[in-house]
């Protein structure tokens, strides 16, 4: 019996050391506990690490639409600096023009446009005249006086025939004033070449003051109704161009504020 017991006693051991055994089992969970931090650990770096990127990206894309911004913005002001010069610049012609070829329009003589027959054309003298040889230097030379009377087609009436306006002012005895040359010879030959033209043709077109204030009438007119038109031709398109220029880039800008207004009430 005491056999027996000593026996059993160890084997009684035995199966209290398997269920210490048993006790020591537990552990496991704290080994999956931990495996489960550290997935935990690596899913919350993997977040951040995708909010880190998502971050410089954003940055990127407001930086771009900064310099975006500022790039329209120096645009749409040198657009505006563009259209005000435009604008500017075509008042400053208009006042020049004003005062020179629409005052020289609107005092002309020679207005009623008529039909004339060439009665007489010759070289009648020579006049003198001087031209400049330097920054100082002035010389004298000739040119020959070309006289031309015209018998008027509506009234038959006998008139001096000058070139235009200036010529009224410069000489009023020659029908042409050719810029003064040292060659006299060649200032002859295009007198001459004038003359011999005016005889072929017989009737020409003239312009005549019809108020009769004055006895001559002049071949072509140097303030007519096209050299007014040229002259306020450009000036008209550039402060028209100036002035689109201006309401474009003013339309763009509300436009632009408009769209960011319903994209803020949208979000």
């Amino acid at each position: 019996m005491l056999n027996q017991r000593s026996f059993r006693s160890p084997h009684c051991a035995t199966g209290r050391v398997s269920s210490s055994g048993s006790n020591s089992r537990p552990q496991l969970p704290h080994s999956s506990e931990s495996m489960f931090l550290w997935a935990g650990r690596k899913a919350t770096d993997g977040r951040s690490e995708h909010r880190s990127i998502y971050q410089n990206i954003r940055e990127y894309d407001v930086l771009d639409r900064k310099k975006t911004e500022t790039a329209l913005r120096a645009g749409e002001d040198r657009a505006i600096l563009l259209g005000l010069s435009m604008v500017v610049l075509s008042v400053m012609m208009y006042f020049v023009l004003g005062i020179t070829i629409l005052r020289a329009y609107s005092d002309r003589v020679w207005t009623d446009e008529t039909s004339c027959t060439v009665v007489n054309s010759t070289i009648v003298c020579d006049v003198s005249c001087s031209y400049s040889c330097g920054a100082e230097c002035r010389r004298s030379s000739r040119y020959p006086c070309l006289q031309v009377f015209v018998s008027l087609n509506s009234s038959g009436k006998v008139m001096r025939l000058l070139h235009d306006e200036e010529t009224q002012d410069g000489d009023p005895e020659c029908f042409y004033i050719p810029k003064c040359h040292k060659d006299y010879a060649a200032t002859h030959a295009v007198v001459q070449n004038i003359s011999e033209r005016l005889r072929s043709q017989r009737t020409v077109t003239c312009f005549v003051d019809p108020t009769d204030r004055t006895d001559s009438a002049i071949l072509t007119q140097i303030y007519g109704r096209v050299a007014v038109f040229h002259s306020l031709f450009w000036p008209t398109c550039t402060l028209i161009g100036g002035t689109i220029i201006i309401a474009m880039v003013k339309l763009t800008q509300y436009l632009s504020i408009m769209c960011e207004r319903v994209s803020r009430a949208k979000r």
